[in-house]
């Protein structure tokens, strides 16, 4: 390599250092705790004149709320898969554990802070909830009652239970019944009323924070925000500044679904009876670590208002999934719940080769092998295509001294000479694009890839030689460099030397420039890929080794001879 050449790897490795100590830094120590009174779980306030849906200013903080004046009292739901916790505190679900997903140091992962909203829980504003008492009464192993009357006779009946099914594993969807009994002598108004979808919160403390997400469907389409969206920001060069915002609500059309997710899980609640009319979130601080500060993500859903005659009856249905953000599962519910998964325009891919791979995990029994045997399948499907485009980089280096002399001859008139070059190609009959073909048909496939494998429960806690987790870095040790500690993630820097082993092989085309520009390429890719999921790098890794073999086996066939072809005469009229 040249002098220019040297510089420009040298400020890559920098780049990439510096891209690191960025990332450290978007965790700075926690900051000092504030002595401040658990938010309250909220009720129903039955009001004969309910103040209706109201955005509050954006200066407004999350009130505290007062601490229960009764004890707590927790009632246990639970099948094979989830257990939740439900407690009389608001009548809502506390915490579902996932029995069969194993968190950091062994613990079961949970979803929702005891510090927010139990999922379910009823209020008139999320951002200042108040708490009521309700009376627990188990009906049977499979469902739990709670029940309170306020002073206007309005009695509050909710119910959770396991709807049936006929899956036998899997089964994180939770039915709530919701009934409403005007008991007193006056008309109950209620002008509108929130349902909470508790909290998320990210699952590693390196996770970007677009994995924690509030999301809302709507004729199909998911929308949604993640927590980066409640932060303040200095803009660029002074444009572009915002304060940090401390709560999101907006009134929307007809949502199918609203949910709070992390990258691996989500609380989603369906209403069923009618569609949600608002939605509403704030962020909040998680105490991971003492030299941490993460953030997580708490929701509700609006529900609209509803009158009640003495004597008459509200009722509403809600489906809650709490649990892992499973393709196959999600999609066999019917009100689009899949769209959770955020596969962007790449859906189609991403359905497709998250499918594959687990079809292949089925036979195969380890996903490190699965993703293998997908890239060898992949690999193959290509190949023909790819012999082609070898054939066709050998054939320009060949060409490569005849578009030298034209560039020397042409160089004050770039544009006969690019005449003459592309007069060139079509003598030779080549086609300068392609070598370019297989890269272009792979670009679905690598962002797919990407999109699925980022999120692909499945992956969570799947080893693969020195990989504890294939859905996460395969962080090996850490680089201690002016105080800041960087990993060393050694499957991305097999990646790529592979890549550099790769281009090594690759005929010389194009001018110097060209050349020098593509030289680059592994380090971007590096610089990308360093902290994604190791099944991503082990994909990409596996893919630029069967390449490898291919270019050598090309290598050794016949350098392909330059022949002019024949250009076709003029039609005759």
């Amino acid at each position: 390599m040249d002098r220019t050449a040297w510089i420009a790897v040298t400020l890559c490795v920098i780049g990439l250092v510096l891209w690191e100590l960025y990332l450290a830094k978007q965790t700075p120590p926690r900051r000092a705790p504030v002595n401040a009174p658990a938010s309250a779980v909220p009720t129903l306030a039955a009001s004969p004149s309910a103040p209706p849906l109201a955005t509050a200013p954006a200066t407004a903080l999350k009130p505290e709320a007062a601490a229960p004046s009764f004890p707590e009292k927790i009632e246990t739901l639970s099948n094979s898969d989830v257990e939740l916790h439900l407690t009389n505190r608001g009548g809502g679900i506390r915490e579902a554990v996932l029995l069969k997903q194993v968190a950091e140091r062994g613990q079961r992962v949970v979803l929702n802070s005891q510090e927010c909203t139990p999922i379910g829980a009823i209020t008139e504003q999320p951002l200042a909830p108040v708490l009521a008492e309700f009376t627990a009464s188990p009906q049977s192993n499979s469902a739990v009652q709670f029940e309170r009357t306020t002073p206007e006779q309005i009695t509050i009946r909710k119910k959770f239970f396991f709807p049936q099914t006929t899956e036998k594993k899997d089964n994180f969807v939770v039915g709530m019944d919701v009934d409403l009994l005007n008991g007193g002598s006056q008309l109950y108004v209620n002008s509108g009323y929130f349902v909470a979808l508790g909290s998320a919160a990210p699952i590693h403390p390196r996770d970007y924070p677009y994995y924690t997400r509030l999301v809302w469907c709507i004729a199909g389409k998911a929308k949604g925000i993640d927590v980066g969206w409640f932060g303040g920001g200095g803009g660029f060069l002074g444009m572009g500044q915002r304060a940090a915002r401390p709560f999101y609500q907006e009134n929307i059309a007809g949502a199918e679904w609203v949910a709070v997710s992390d990258q691996f899980f989500t609380t989603l609640v369906v209403p069923l009876t009618a569609k949600a009319d608002a939605v509403w979130g704030r962020r909040f601080d998680v105490a991971r670590a003492p030299d941490q500060k993460l953030l997580g993500v708490e929701g509700a859903l609006g529900m609209p208002g509803f009158q009640l005659q003495p004597g008459q009856t509200y009722s509403a249905r809600f489906q809650i999934y709490a649990g892992p953000k499973l393709y196959h599962r999600l999609a066999q519910l019917p009100n689009n719940e899949a769209e959770i998964m955020d596969f962007g325009i790449f859906k189609i891919v991403c359905q497709f080769l998250l499918n594959f791979m687990n079809l292949l995990h089925s036979w195969l029994g380890n996903y490190a092998a699965a993703i293998l045997a997908l890239t060898t399948i992949i690999k193959l499907g290509l190949w023909p295509i790819q012999n082609r485009a070898n054939r066709s980089m050998r054939q320009m280096a060949a060409l490569s001294p005849k578009m030298q002399e034209l560039r020397e001859k042409y160089k004050d008139d770039p544009t006969r000479m690019n005449q003459e070059v592309m007069k060139l190609y079509k003598q030779y009959g080549i086609n300068p694009v392609g070598g370019c073909l297989p890269m272009v048909i792979q670009i679905p496939i690598f962002f797919g890839l990407y999109k699925m494998l980022s999120q692909a429960v499945e992956l969570r806690n799947a080893k693969f030689l020195w990989v504890r987790d294939l859905s996460q870095p395969d962080t090996v040790a850490h680089l201690s460099l002016l105080g800041w500690s960087i990993p060393i993630n050694i499957i991305p820097l097999c990646m790529a030397a592979t890549q550099i082993w790769l281009m090594a092989m690759t005929p010389k085309t194009g001018d110097a420039t060209q050349r020098r520009v593509m030289m680059f390429t592994p380090l971007i890719f590096l610089f990308i890929c360093y902290n994604f999921a190791a099944a991503l790098a082990l994909y990409y890794t596996a893919q630029n080794l069967f390449s490898i073999l291919q270019f050598y086996q090309n290598k050794n066939q016949p350098m392909p001879k330059l022949e002019k072809v024949a250009l076709a005469g003029k039609r005759k009229r």
